[in-house]
């Protein structure tokens, strides 16, 4: 057998034999796992389409973020039908992220952006170094020590919990504001929009 024979034959065995390794490695674990999760949230954020996040939010923060779409739209659709347009502007300004989003994923990414969360995740992500499991929650510790805790979802997705408090409450500001933009609406209304 000549050298270059012996040479291709090689690297033809090598190849097959590194192939299934490579594989693996190339693959993400599954989102039905913390770190493919997580892998998944820092991909998204290291190929910056923050959108593809919220697929691994904990089901409470995407309920959250649908709450406050839904009353931003509804909030900016009574403001435009019954504010005077002196006050129309001024008051359809928080509610342009709402207006813009095709749906919770572009909701979530413009919270996200708002609120300086995309530039904390982009510096704090790295590896994965452990995951600590306890029943339905987990924490992913990073390379760098950083903790990021998740939750189960009833689908078997591990959903990312670090943003759902703040989501929440901005929800419930979101159903306070539609309250008050209601009851203006009806004053501007009986007033004669002046």
């Amino acid at each position: 057998m000549s050298r270059r024979r012996l040479t291709i034959a090689v690297v033809v065995v090598a190849s097959l034999a590194l192939a299934p390794v490579l594989y693996r490695w190339a693959k993400y674990p599954p989102d039905t796992t913390p770190e493919g999760a997580y892998l998944r949230i820092a991909s998204a954020i290291g190929r910056q389409e923050p959108e593809d996040c919220f697929a691994y939010l904990e089901q409470e923060a995407q309920h959250a973020v649908f709450t406050v779409l839904r009353y931003g739209r509804q909030a900016a659709a009574k403001i435009e039908q019954s504010y005077p347009a002196s006050a129309r502007s001024a008051a359809l300004e928080r509610y342009d992220a709402a207006r813009d989003a095709a749906g919770g994923p572009q909701m979530w990414a413009a919270i996200a952006a708002q609120r300086g969360w995309l530039g904390r995740l982009r510096r704090d992500l790295s590896g994965v170094a452990h995951v600590e499991l306890v029943g339905q929650r987990a924490t992913v510790i990073t390379a760098r020590g950083t903790r990021y805790s998740f939750r189960r979802r009833p689908n078997g997705i591990w959903g990312l919990t670090l943003f759902t408090a703040e989501l929440e409450a901005e929800a419930q500001r979101y159903a306070r504001d539609w309250q008050l933009i209601e009851q203006a609406a009806k004053d501007f209304e009986r007033g004669g929009g002046s």
